[in-house]
């Protein structure tokens, strides 16, 4: 555990360093601008996947209308779908010469994009939609699984007491679902602060996009680190406003048995407009740039085929991915399980401090993440020359252990959230009898434990293994060179501008997306997304 809790010190010991200088450059002309520029996408992201987020919730489980159970599933489809490969699709799609807007010419007599020609989407307002019609879905998981439990009898008696439909959505529903939006938009804010690609290729310089260009652009790792501690701050406001959220969760159903909801019918222009709101998120999410990107790849494909570097890129990625994730869900199970059998201060709190990596950026991990390694290269170089006259060289960052570390510290919150709460939900009755047959606790473990929370285990291996494969910010600073996977592929082909040729790639990416979307709609999820602040499952009693 303070493997994945190291590299937030380390980065602390890095930002103290000298940074030649900068440091007032980037007080007077960078800090300012991207500070600000940050505040209002998070401000934009977090009003509109609150509006999206819980207004789909309350329809597909308060009403019923055609394609009402499709969408209650479809809804989470943007979840597969990369930030950054969304930017990347729409830049192309919505290009002046790209196929929408040639089409919209052609439409209205239009020859040329002098002539007309819609607004250009690299902008704060086309960065704050885009991100939002991925993001939403964070707010919808954990706000629907809150209003499926809601009884039935406080939703009647505050009819009775002269509520409309309207009233009883915004006094009764709204108020006891708070905590589980507030759980929702704080992981949505969390993934926006994350992104490196969409950011960028929209035009916002946000805190994360600065610390990779000071890293980057200007090899200055220390004035780098400087801005992420600034970033950190904005981090601790957003768990801060999660905790301040949640502290409403009294509010609770306390009744024993709660009788659900029966959804309302809606007929005509009603029905129509519920699946007009329900639909337009899913398309604009998820259908209109998996649909592009389809079309981009098989055009790819058919012209020139299927690059060897794509099979190279892919192997890539599952390597890194999978060794990361076997990882942390070895180190998740060992964590839950100490939790459970030593009821003490020490391993509750290792579960909670195992949720940081989580919230914070790829950019500003892979910062520490770097230092430590480093350290750890020069330590064994040393040690290596003086008893054997050899060097060892960069052996953690050339062999890609340096991006398996950051993805496990990273994503070590979703196995850890995962499997405790798949262990919290074992009664204590069977740890007993499994103790008077004879079991010591590796067997229990063993017996008891691992089998009844398998479904919750491989649900979190598989969220893990796919976020590893999104990953972008930590893999494009730690890989080593000429090391690529489908994500940076997809980031530097669209940087070079050439959309196209990113097509198959980034379909790959989505499509590995469509897994764990699938278990979150079969099983839900919403317990463990909660955990990954650090939290606990606001669930009804």
């Amino acid at each position: 555990m303070g493997l994945a809790l190291a590299p937030i010190g380390a980065l602390a010991i890095v930002a103290a360093g000298d940074s030649g200088g900068l440091w007032p450059d980037l007080i007077a002309y960078v800090l300012p601008a991207a500070l600000q520029d940050t505040l209002i996408l998070l401000a934009g992201v977090g009003l509109l996947t609150t509006v999206i987020g819980t207004g789909t919730a309350w329809l597909v489980t308060r009403y019923r209308f055609p394609g009402d159970r499709l969408a209650a599933w479809a809804l989470l489809l943007p979840l597969a779908v990369p930030t950054y490969i969304v930017a990347y699709s729409y830049l192309d799609f919505l290009h002046p010469v790209g196929p929408a807007q040639s089409a919209l010419r052609a439409l209205l007599g239009y020859d040329t994009p002098r002539e007309f020609r819609l607004p250009d989407i690299r902008s704060m307002a086309g960065c704050i939609a885009l991100l939002s019609v991925v993001l939403y879905p964070y707010v919808y998981l954990t706000t629907r699984a809150v209003f499926l439990m809601q009884s039935a009898t406080l939703m009647e008696v505050a009819r009775t007491l002269g509520c409309s439909g309207a009233g009883v959505f915004t006094r009764v529903a709204l108020p006891l679902a708070r905590p589980a939006i507030v759980v929702g938009v704080s992981l949505a804010l969390l993934e926006a602060l994350n992104d490196i690609g969409a950011s960028e290729f929209l035009g916002v310089r946000t805190l994360t996009v600065s610390v990779y260009n000071t890293w980057i652009t200007r090899s200055n790792l220390p004035g780098a680190a400087q801005i992420a501690m600034a970033t950190l701050v904005v981090i601790f406001g957003i768990v801060l406003f999660e905790r301040y959220g949640r502290r409403l969760r009294r509010y609770a159903n306390d009744a024993q048995h709660p009788r659900p909801q029966l959804p309302v019918r809606l007929h005509g222009w009603r029905a129509g407009l519920a699946l007009t709101v329900t639909a337009t998120p899913i398309a604009l999410g998820f259908v209109i740039p998996a649909a592009h990107l389809a079309f981009a790849a098989a055009a790819r494909v058919q012209r020139v085929g299927v690059s060897p570097a794509i099979v190279t890129e892919t192997i890539n990625t599952l390597t890194v991915s999978i060794v990361a994730t076997l990882l942390a869900v070895a180190v998740s199970v060992v964590v839950a399980y100490a939790a459970r059998v030593d009821r003490r201060w020490l391993p509750a709190l290792l579960v909670r401090l195992s949720s940081l990596g989580y919230a914070v950026p790829g950019t500003v991990l892979a910062i520490g993440v770097l230092s430590i390694v480093t350290a750890i290269e020069g330590a064994v170089d040393n040690v290596a020359q003086r008893t054997m006259g050899i060097s060892t060289g960069i052996f953690l960052l050339g062999s890609g252990a340096a991006i398996v570390y950051a993805y496990g510290a990273r994503f070590l919150a979703i196995g850890t959230g995962g499997v405790d709460s798949a262990f919290g939900s074992i009664a204590p009755s069977l740890d007993e009898a499994a103790r008077t047959s004879g079991e010591e606790s590796l067997g229990r473990l063993r017996r008891v434990h691992l089998p009844l929370a398998r479904p919750a285990i491989v649900a979190a291996t598989l969220l893990m293994l796919v976020d590893c494969m999104k990953e972008l910010p930590a893999t494009l600073l730690l890989r080593p060179i000429g090391f690529e996977t489908l994500a940076t592929h997809v980031y530097g082909e669209a940087v070079r501008g050439t959309y196209e040729d990113a097509a198959v790639a980034a379909l790959l990416i989505v499509v590995a997306g469509l897994a764990p979307v699938g278990v979150l709609a079969r099983i839900g999820f919403a317990g463990p997304l909660q955990r990954s602040l650090g939290g606990q499952s606001d669930g009804h009693k």
